[in-house]
């Protein structure tokens, strides 16, 4: 990455690939004002995304501190302390071919790593809490539009709640709480650490992430449209209807319920986009309605795959289903019955004529069937 760009955990860029020095060498200068002391094109839309996190007490076995870099919402690549390497997590990274990127981008991890920690200590000191597991999270990037506009964003949390963020259009930070002000403080009277975020952001952070996207075009470019389905659940004289789609990418999606052509949007619950194994995306939305009006209601879905949304209706199942499954248990069952019958017959047979059939061979088979771990 252009060792130019460097800066501290808020002092200028960002840090890992593309802001050399990461949360590394001026980075060290940021936090160490912590506390008073810490201190290719790309057509739209695309995203390049880092979050670092920082552990002062890990359970055993688990690191201390892991960075991960996200272009469109996927990991391309990935360091921890345990492992102290910088990683390709995509096969299209594998285009950089210079180890000495890979060597800078180790050497920027491995400095943010040692700075992570003191800030860990300070805020612990300063937030007056005891010896334990508390959390430090950096998390900024840039993202290209289709309409050719930039947004950026820049911030860190502790403990699980925000603690400051650049707000880039006034070159200021916005601190949550008094253990915050002291990191504004120490950064404003600094003078030029929003600034160069704010150029990291506009600039640095856009180069990088239309190299990357040229990287990995073929994928990252790809369209794959949503399978949509809805469906209906009654309770209570209460319909949910569900509309769920499946397989699309890339992953920005819109999901909304309209009633009479108008969209429900507090009436409406949404899932999270999650990533399906083959590297596409599902997510769905729902909306209890009364079961009189369930005509009234259409999915829409929008995606950059699509020409135009689609508008998706409930249909009920015929209930001629219900009818051809019951006639097809009875027929399993007529068959089944004619089957123990002959078995039977069979060995009555063997018996008659003085033949012993074996214990336990025709017990059939106790199977079980232990389902693949959950992602965790």
């Amino acid at each position: 990455m252009p060792s130019s760009s460097r800066g501290g955990l808020g002092q200028s860029g960002a840090m890992g690939p593309g802001r050399a020095g990461g949360l590394g060498l001026e980075i060290g200068r940021g936090l160490l004002l912590l506390l008073g002391v810490l201190g290719g094109a790309a057509s739209g839309p695309h995203s390049l995304h880092y979050f670092y996190t920082g552990v002062s007490d890990p359970s055993p076995g688990m690191w201390q501190f892991v960075a991960m870099g996200y272009v469109d919402g996927e990991v391309f690549v990935r360091y921890d302390s345990k492992t102290q390497r910088t990683d390709a997590m995509v096969d299209w990274m594998l285009a950089i071919d210079d180890q000495q990127y890979w060597d800078r981008n180790t050497r920027n991890f491995q400095n943010s790593e040692q700075v992570f920690r003191v800030g860990l200590d300070i805020l612990r000191e300063r937030y007056n809490q005891s010896r334990g597991s508390h959390t430090l999270q950096w998390m900024y990037g840039c993202d290209f539009l289709e309409d050719s506009s930039i947004t950026g964003f820049d911030q860190l949390g502790y403990d699980g709640k925000d603690f400051i963020a650049l707000d880039k259009d006034t070159l200021t930070y916005t601190a949550a709480d008094a253990g915050a002000q002291v990191t504004k403080r120490k950064w404003e009277e600094e003078g030029t650490s929003a600034e160069r975020k704010k150029h990291y952001l506009e600039n640095t952070c856009i180069e990088w992430l239309r190299k990357y996207v040229g990287y990995g075009k073929a994928v990252l470019d790809r369209r794959e449209h949503p399978e949509v389905r809805v469906s209906g659940m009654e309770a209570d004289r209460i319909l949910t209807l569900s509309c769920r789609a499946h397989g699309f990418y890339p992953r920005p999606i819109s999901i909304s319920w309209l009633k009479d052509g108008v969209v429900q949007e507090q009436e409406t619950q949404r899932g999270r986009t999650l990533p399906n194994s083959d590297g596409t995306y599902h997510a769905w939305a729902t909306i209890d309605v009364l079961l009189g009006d369930k005509d009234k209601y259409q999915c829409r879905v929008e995606h950059a795959s699509l020409p135009q949304p689609g508008l998706f209706s409930w249909e009920p199942q015929s209930n001629l289903i219900p009818i051809v499954a019951g006639v097809a248990v009875a027929v399993v069952a007529v068959i089944a019955a004619l089957a123990g019958f002959a078995v039977w017959k069979s060995k009555q047979g063997k018996k008659e004529k003085g033949y012993n059939v074996a214990p336990g061979s025709d017990g059939g088979s106790n199977s079980s069937n232990a389902g693949s771990n959950p992602s965790v």
